[in-house]
């Protein structure tokens, strides 16, 4: 397989830092209900942009600033980070409030019924969050089971042939079908969903983000 020799030649300081990051997500169970919050509004960021500005804005809100600033701080805040859709972004996070008990309501979810479930309550309760960004989510907070399948992604699973085409939009199903091949390739490479999404991604970016 091309991808596996591709993988196995990232350099090791490289692979350290994606198993460095993979136990940050897992230390994500032991933060508290506000760290939570934070890296959803994070999430709620990085939709149709940029990794790294959300992450700028996430640094300098926090969730002091993501809970509690008006409106027009946040598009502030968001404007002077040079982020795309400011208005859009800030009223998603001030729905986002209504769930400021994120964690407990996650973790009942996944405990009670699936990781799978966890998800799909995400993108129907969270206004801006579709299967990706709701996979994105997750896989932050620890869960490993999930496909986040961002136009990076998508893009090297049709260069290696895995998929035909790159969807123009990601339904439900369509997302479904194009996970199940992603999470076949993964155990192919004897990993997790969670840790294949950061190879593919420093192999088409160069960089090891979240």
């Amino acid at each position: 397989m091309k991808l596996k020799s591709q993988i196995e030649s990232i350099p090791d300081d490289v692979k350290s830092l994606i198993e460095q990051r993979l136990q940050e997500f897992q230390s994500f169970q032991d933060k508290k209900s506000e760290d939570w919050f934070s890296e959803l509004c994070f999430c709620l960021l990085t939709a149709n942009s940029r990794a790294k500005t959300a992450i700028s804005i996430q640094n300098e809100l926090g969730f002091q600033g993501f809970a509690y600033h008006t409106k027009s701080k946040l598009v502030e805040a968001i404007k002077r980070n040079k982020h795309r859709f400011h208005n859009n972004k800030a009223s998603y996070i001030i729905e986002a409030r209504k769930n400021l008990d994120i964690k407990d309501k996650i973790n009942k979810i996944i405990n009670e019924k699936s990781e799978l479930e966890a998800r799909e309550f995400l993108v129907q309760n969270i206004k801006g969050l579709g299967y990706k960004e709701s996979s994105h989510f997750l896989r932050n907070i620890g869960v490993e089971s999930l496909a986040i399948l961002d136009r990076h992604i998508l893009n090297t699973l049709k260069e290696q042939s895995i998929i035909e085409d790159t969807p123009k939009t990601l339904n439900k199903k369509t997302y479904h079908d194009i996970e199940s091949k992603f999470n076949k390739i993964a155990f192919l490479l004897d990993m997790t969903p969670a840790k294949l999404d950061l190879y593919l991604w420093y192999l088409k970016t160069g960089e090891v983000l979240k």
